[in-house]
């Protein structure tokens, strides 16, 4: 095991906290989630999703927090800071691969923020007021993605944004700037929900989204409602890349890994079902159908915002809350690629986050030209495009292979191994992690993943 380099820490403990939040709650909360579980029926869903982000999400989450506080470096030089030297196998050299998924993450969810800051400022300006039916949120939207010009300045800000958070180093300017967003997010959100549940027929919106029907559960699919809450778990949380394992190479010791990942999880999961009771509710009140898929934030909640009083207002705030989200988590996640280039080949901060920024908007073009000059490009037939191309390669390969490989290497003797593990996991004051749920992470933890991944690829080619 190599001797990990001294590395800068979080100023605070709350500065943790907040930016692992950051990087976990994002589009993947509110946007995503909305969607899943309104095509998947509300209620089972969501209880699924809670049940497996406890069983699932949080070990594999704590076992790459605890890779990268031991590790004290990025996802590649972690392992090979914590793997055995008399290891024959080189755990460090698959893991490359698997951090490319920060980069094919941050391709589409750089796009992504920029239609939301796009949807903003255009509520902010005034702009939004020509929304009087579906048919012309959905023209909007539809003339969004026709213009390759309006996406990349929309790219350009959200990586412009992105950067100059990133260059100020962790203390001086991450940490800050997360501390503000989060606690604006946070403020939003409550502002939201309150004005959400005082609508009329909110109470239906909300029975849609919490109250479990098992008719809607069985016609829906038992299999698919169960694997989308299985993989929204991983998506949510960012989990197999490494996203997490940088916020724990910042983090001291003081605490143990299992206290502070109770708070992350429980203020990722709040966000998420706080999400549900604005949209929801938004949707009964103005009978809008919640299974509207992908569309629902882009189409169907501009209508409904068009419908309310004050609805212009409405739409800011809920845009400028996504906005802060999704910003949120890209300045987690290209940190991750930042601190790669420092760890990697010894470059300034300064240096890494100017090569990461050309190289990550550059990537960024081919999500927009999916959508107008390359949309004869359509990898899984009709109707897809690169975004889902991108999507399918993060979401359905290498979150789960990723957090099955995690899960192998922590369990491993062959890896780090269980008294190291163990060790690394309950160093510090707090909740400690249960040594007899041992057994559990190292048989049953990976099976299920393994089973997740296969059951996602057979759904995606129709196999089953």
């Amino acid at each position: 095991m190599q001797q990990p380099s001294a590395r800068e820490q979080f100023a605070s403990r709350a500065g943790f906290i907040l930016m692992s939040a950051g990087c976990a709650i994002g589009l993947g909360n509110v946007w995503r989630f909305s969607y899943i579980a309104g095509e998947y029926g509300g209620g089972f869903f969501v209880l699924l999703y809670l049940l497996f982000l406890a069983i699932l999400g949080f070990p594999v989450m704590l076992m790459e927090l605890a890779v990268g506080r031991a590790g004290r470096s990025t996802f590649p030089g972690a392992f090979r800071n914590l793997q055995s030297p008399q290891s024959k196998f080189k755990w460090h050299k698959p893991v490359y691969w698997l951090f490319t998924g920060n980069l094919i993450l941050l391709m589409f969810y750089t796009v992504i923020t920029g239609w939301l800051l796009i949807y903003a400022a255009g509520y902010i300006t005034g702009r939004m007021t020509a929304v009087v039916s579906t048919a012309d949120s959905a023209k909007i939207f539809e003339n969004l993605l026709a213009s390759p010009m309006l996406q990349t300045v929309g790219l350009l800000v959200s990586v412009a944004i992105t950067t100059l958070v990133c260059m100020g180093g962790v203390r001086k300017t991450i940490e800050k700037s997360i501390k503000i967003m989060m606690t604006g997010l946070f403020l939003l959100l409550i502002v939201l929900v309150i004005h959400a549940l005082r609508l009329p027929n909110a109470i239906q919106g909300v029975s849609f989204f919490l109250k479990p029907d098992w008719q809607k559960f069985v016609g829906d699919g038992i299999l698919n409602t169960v694997h989308a809450a299985m993989a929204q778990a991983f998506f949510t949380l960012s989990l197999g890349v490494g996203s997490m394992a940088v916020c724990g190479s910042y983090m001291p010791r003081e605490r143990s890994l299992a206290n502070e990942g109770v708070w992350i999880i429980s203020l990722d999961t709040m966000v998420a079902v706080f999400s549900g009771l604005i949209i929801f509710p938004a949707c009964a009140a103005f009978s809008i159908n919640p299974n509207a898929g992908p569309p629902l934030i882009f189409i169907t909640l501009p209508n409904v915002f068009a419908n309310m009083q004050y609805g212009i207002f409405w739409g800011a705030l809920f845009f400028v809350f996504l906005s802060i989200a999704a910003v949120s988590t890209l300045i987690a996640v290209f940190e991750n690629l930042v601190s790669f280039g420092m760890d990697q080949w010894h470059w300034s901060r300064k240096r890494s986050c100017t090569v990461f920024t050309a190289i990550l908007t550059v990537l960024s073009l081919p999500c927009i030209f999916g959508f107008n000059i390359w949309k004869s490009f359509q990898p899984f037939g009709k109707g897809s495009s690169v975004l889902d191309l991108e999507d399918f390669i993060i979401s359905d390969n290498l979150l789960p292979l990723g957090a099955f490989y995690v899960a192998l290497f922590c369990v491993s003797r062959y890896g780090w191994g269980k008294e190291n593990f163990l060790q690394e996991i309950n160093t510090g004051k707090g909740w400690q992690f249960p040594t007899w749920l041992f057994c559990y992470c190292k048989w049953v933890l990976p099976a299920v993943i393994l089973l997740i991944w296969v059951i996602g690829i057979a759904k995606r080619f129709a196999w089953i």
